[in-house]
């Protein structure tokens, strides 16, 4: 079957179609991507609402690669989505004779909020809970709903499924999710740590088990997300017992605009002494802080990197305080989990930056993580085993795949009379 995957932002739509074959719903999922599965196109509608508006798609794979760039103008998702599908099935460039050959189409959905544990087939009534969480991520889950709707009046024939990035950490146990708030805001209200980031971590974490020969579920493991927006997750025999981020994504590390980990006194310091208003602070926390707001330079981690190397001094503790950062979380989740067994690092700078893995590794030899030196600065964007040969704790960078991910879980969460022949 062929999936439409969907991961709509405020001013962009990111796209893959995935062949997706094989196999029973269960395996669909934590078999991980099989060899016959295959990208069929990929790519990015930006700037959308903006002036510059432009779509770009890669057809053909790694092996053949065809990429096109169009400027064009795009007012609004719906026009976005419209563009999508028309490349899909453009007759010079495109990969599908006709839309009905999508089988199925997924949606990247950031909290699923009190209601939604596992991936759910979209109907007005999951449309209006998710419209109802929004306000916890109120950056991510309007424009995902936009881009629902507007996904379903262009294909309203197939099925369509919401795959939440806080599903994977429904197994958190209720001393890693409760704040000490009284009880009743946890109770009627809902205010707990979710975690994000957790389609990112399943898709990691399939690939884990297999290169722990299938010993996952035996296994203490760490799996660290470092790209723009940063998390760390605790998995103890496979099940998410602890994550960085909480009630909404601002928790945690640093990230390129968010600060992390903060004192709530800082929050009332900036409304009650400096004036600002909540939509100040929340621009501030969301927008300004992080790599951005120590640099003052940039929130891409290798502007930061190049700034340090020319001795800019607050480059220099942006990149510390961030490799710091990470260190304290995992020699916390180690101890919270009794041990450790495996260390990942997986997306943008994690998968990307050697010099960062090895800043956030350095003094971490008494837990037993330790790390080949010449193949940790060689491994860039691809799999591999980065660990020291007798060290402890084995330390990989498993690049992250959650357009494959939602593109399976949308498979086994669909009814079976909804699937091809």
């Amino acid at each position: 079957m062929r999936v439409l995957v969907l991961n709509c932002g405020s001013s962009s739509i990111k796209f893959e179609l995935r062949r997706i074959t094989g196999g029973s719903e269960a395996d669909a999922v934590t078999a991980g991507a099989t060899e016959a599965d295959s990208v069929l196109a990929e790519g990015l509608v930006g700037r959308v609402g903006d002036d510059g508006s432009f779509i770009e798609i890669q057809t053909g794979g790694e092996d053949d690669p065809h990429e096109r760039r169009q400027e064009v103008p795009v007012p609004g998702h719906g026009r976005g989505l419209e563009l999508i599908v028309d490349a899909l099935v453009d007759p010079s460039a495109g990969v599908l004779n006709d839309l009905s050959e999508v089988s199925a189409v997924g949606h990247r959905v950031v909290h699923g909020g009190r209601y939604f544990t596992a991936p759910a087939l979209v109907t007005s009534e999951v449309i209006a809970r998710i419209e109802e969480e929004a306000h916890l991520a109120p950056l991510h889950n309007p424009p995902t709903l936009l881009g629902i709707r507007e996904a379903l009046r262009i294909l309203p024939d197939i099925p369509h499924v919401a795959v939440f990035d806080t599903g994977f950490h429904a197994t958190l146990p209720e001393t890693a999710r409760v704040y000490a708030l009284p009880y009743r805001f946890y109770e009627e209200n809902g205010v707990r740590r979710y975690g994000f980031h957790g389609i990112s971590v399943a898709s990691v974490a399939q690939k884990l088990d297999r290169l722990l020969a299938g010993r996952l579920k035996e296994s203490k493991a760490i799996i660290a997300h470092l790209g723009n927006g940063a998390s760390i997750t605790a998995l103890d025999r496979g099940r998410s017992v602890d994550t960085s981020m909480g009630l909404t994504p601002l928790e945690g590390l640093v990230m390129g605009t968010r600060p992390g980990d903060l004192d709530a006194g800082v929050v009332l310091f900036l409304i009650r002494d400096l004036g600002l208003s909540p939509d100040e602070v929340d621009r501030v926390l969301s927008e300004e802080s992080g790599l951005l707001g120590l640099s003052g330079v940039s929130n891409d981690m290798r502007d930061v990197e190049t700034d340090a190397s020319k001795g800019d001094a607050r480059c220099r503790l942006a990149l510390d305080v961030y490799a710091y950062r990470v260190k304290k979380y995992i020699g916390a989740y180690a101890a919270a989990m009794g041990g450790l067994d495996a260390l990942v690092f997986t997306a943008g700078v994690g998968e990307n930056d050697p010099d960062m893995r090895a800043a956030i590794c350095e003094g971490l030899q008494f837990l037993g993580i330790g790390l080949d030196t010449e193949v940790n600065a060689a491994t860039r964007g691809v799999e591999g085993d980065i660990g020291a040969a007798h060290a402890k704790v084995r330390v990989f960078v498993v690049p992250t795949d959650e357009e494959g991910l939602i593109a399976r879980e949308t498979w086994a969460r669909i009814d079976s009379s909804h699937r091809p022949t």
